[in-house]
């Protein structure tokens, strides 16, 4: 399996061809903290509506989402 992730800008998630990624609707996608941008992942072949994106590994996206733009804060 070679799955790779791709961010987009919140305003594109009605673009998403969501048959041709991982997740199955806009409620399970994943948003940064400030709700401008989710991330999908997709196997096989970069769809699409994903050209012009750039491609992130496992290891890449797993250290742009353990980024504070990505996480909220931990209540004190």
């Amino acid at each position: 399996m070679s799955i790779k992730y791709a961010i987009l800008p919140a305003d594109e998630v009605e673009d998403i061809v969501f048959s041709e990624i991982m997740e199955d609707s806009s409620d399970t996608l994943r948003y940064n903290v400030a709700l401008t941008e989710t991330v999908v992942k997709y196997d096989g072949a970069k769809p699409r509506f994903l050209y012009g994106k750039t491609t992130y590994t496992h290891t890449e996206i797993r250290e742009i989402l353990s980024t504070s733009a990505w996480n909220p804060p931990l209540p004190e």
